[in-house]
Order: C-alpha cells, then sequence, then structure tokens
C-alpha cells in the first residue's frame, strides 16, 4: 500500500489504509487550518513531524488511551500533592504551556511541535477547540498538558515538568475532568513507557475508532467551567 499524498482540499483516506511501516503513518501534505486539523481528530487521525520532514499524518494500530473509569492516581502522588503547594489553572497560559511542551529535552535533539504546530494550535485554542492545563508551585509554571476536545474525547497531545511530579498531576487533573464530564476516553496518542506508567493501555484502533464515532456526537463540555469542578474535587486552584 502506498502513501496518500493530500492535497489542500483532498479528504483524509480511511484510517485502516495507514501503513505497518512505519507504523499508523497514513497520509502526507495538506495542512494545518483549523477545519483540516478538526476533521483529524474526528476521525482518529492526528499531525506528527519534523521540520525537516512533510506534514505527516498518523493512525496507530493499537492506539494508546486513557480510561477514565479505570483512572487512579498512585498513592505516592496523592502524598506530593497534599505535601507540595501545587496550584492548577486551566486554559490560562495555553501559549506557554505549548512552548514549555516544545521546549529542549534531555533525550531529544529537535521536537515536533515546531513553530507551525505552536500557531495552528494557537488558532484552535482561541477559536474553543484547544485546551490547557496548567501546574503552579509557589506562583512558578512547572509543567502541564495541552491537546484537542471533540465531544467526549480529549486528544493529548503533549505534557512536561520542570518540577518532579508536574506533569503527573496535570494528568490527573485531566482524568478528574475526564470523570465527571462522562468523557469515554483519553487519547493519549502512541505509547510511552511514561503513558504506561501513568496507566495508559493500548486499545485496538477498530475499538478506538468506534468508540470515537459515537464520542464525537455529543456536545464540547464547558471548559469556562472547568476550574469550579475542580475546586469541587479538591484541587488548589491558582
Amino acid at each position: 500500500m502506498s502513501l496518500t499524498w493530500l492535497s489542500q482540499h483532498s479528504p483524509f483516506p480511511a484510517p485502516d489504509q495507514a501503513l505497518e511501516e512505519p507504523p499508523g503513518l497514513l497520509a502526507a501534505g495538506g495542512d494545518l487550518s483549523p477545519q483540516r486539523l478538526i476533521n483529524a481528530y474526528r476521525q482518529g487521525i492526528f499531525p506528527w513531524y519534523m521540520d525537516d520532514s512533510p506534514l505527516l499524518w498518523w493512525s496507530p494500530d493499537p492506539r494508546c488511551v486513557l480510561s477514565p473509569a479505570h483512572y487512579q492516581p498512585a498513592r505516592s502522588l496523592r502524598k506530593a500533592n497534599r505535601q507540595a503547594h501545587w496550584q492548577i489553572s486551566v486554559n490560562r497560559c495555553f501559549k506557554a504551556t505549548i512552548e514549555g511542551c516544545a521546549a529542549p529535552r534531555s533525550y531529544a535533539d529537535s521536537t515536533w511541535i515546531t513553530a507551525d504546530m505552536q500557531a495552528a494550535y494557537l488558532r484552535l485554542h482561541r477559536l474553543g477547540w484547544a485546551h490547557s492545563i496548567e501546574i503552579w508551585r509557589n506562583d512558578e509554571l512547572v509543567g502541564g498538558l495541552y491537546g484537542v476536545s471533540v465531544g467526549r474525547v480529549f486528544c493529548a497531545e503533549s505534557m512536561y515538568s520542570r518540577y518532579s511530579n508536574a506533569s503527573k498531576i496535570a494528568v490527573w487533573v485531566l482524568m478528574t475532568l475526564a470523570k465527571q464530564w462522562s468523557w469515554d476516553v483519553v487519547d493519549a496518542q502512541m505509547e510511552t513507557p511514561h503513558l504506561l506508567q501513568l496507566g495508559a493501555e493500548l486499545l485496538p484502533r477498530a475499538d478506538y475508532l468506534a468508540s470515537l464515532k459515537t464520542a464525537v456526537t455529543h456536545a464540547l463540555p464547558d471548559w469556562r467551567l472547568a476550574e469550579s469542578v475542580l475546586a469541587q474535587q479538591g484541587f488548589r486552584i491558582r
């Protein structure tokens, strides 16, 4: 099977047409317009590429997901949350959060969160599709995550931590919202050891797409209420 190249207006191929090598690569080309991105997420497709490569679109099999119904924060994380002066905010620092996720890391020489990607997700944020969870310690922004909300699915793009446990707290916050808002699944996209340690599961692509088909028919949650929801669950809001 050959790779599909997209023109500006051409539709995505079906996710089950993704290549086996590299695993999950579905298409190349197209653009990062809001309409293209939202269409992608609603079909179980996401962009992932480097500055020196064309725009690439993926739909891996299996899919790495977090189940709100099964998620439980570790006891050590609960203890760390009680002892540290963590504070939470939602959608107050989206630009700083995506920049934190794009910052250089000790284990990587480059980032897939290119300048074009940052600009594209900032547009989605302004349109109400992309959201960020920010973690503060002693009035310093030390971690967080961002992603895209489509119906009852949240597609988590990236997270970062400048202080021990900050990204784990961000995931806990996200999963708390997921439970309160009756999300079916949190899409973590591709498997990593860190995600598996947080309780992520591997789901066959067909099962994920079946769940997604129903989930995207539901209305989006009101993210303006996120901080009040979290305060009711015991989190300290900045």
